[in-house]
């Protein structure tokens, strides 16, 4: 096998049952699984997946390698982090995620940035944010209207 080091950047999410958060991701956002990596308790100390082209790393909760404490966003009171996926048929694709299990943190509304935008919670925590973006908005008007807060 060839070693590859080409740069990359790559979310990686702790989650409490890593081989159901794969299932969920696949079914509500197309993930693809790349490999996954089991450790002797059976739980997943790696797996890697590929969701809209780009690899997305994750793994099972492991306390003890983490003084002692839990690292999913449930243990944590929530999560600092927002996913972003940008992409056609965002109603589709909002709808798919909610169907798997996602509940809605903000609903699917188009957004005076020219995106149609809502944000999900996935069953393990994590949040993501899915746009569309529906309609060109030159950039001062953006920042003239955050400005004015309306």
């Amino acid at each position: 096998m060839a070693i590859d080091n080409q740069p990359m950047l790559a979310p990686h999410l702790v989650v409490g049952d890593a081989a159901a958060a794969l299932g969920f991701y696949a079914k509500a956002f197309g993930a693809e699984e790349m490999v996954r990596m089991p450790g002797p308790d059976g739980k997943l100390m790696h797996a890697a997946m590929r969701i809209n082209g780009f690899p997305v790393f994750l793994n099972d909760d492991y306390p003890e390698y983490n003084d002692g404490k839990s690292s999913t966003p449930t243990a944590l009171g929530g999560t600092p982090v927002t996913i972003h996926l940008q992409g056609p048929d965002v109603d589709g694709r909002f709808q798919r995620a909610l169907d798997a299990g996602a509940t809605v943190v903000s609903p699917l509304e188009d957004q005076f940035w020219g995106d149609r935008y809502g944000v999900l919670r996935d069953p393990f925590g994590h949040q993501w944010s899915l746009a569309e973006t529906v309609r060109e908005v030159d950039p001062a008007d953006i920042v003239a209207q955050m400005q004015s807060g309306t």
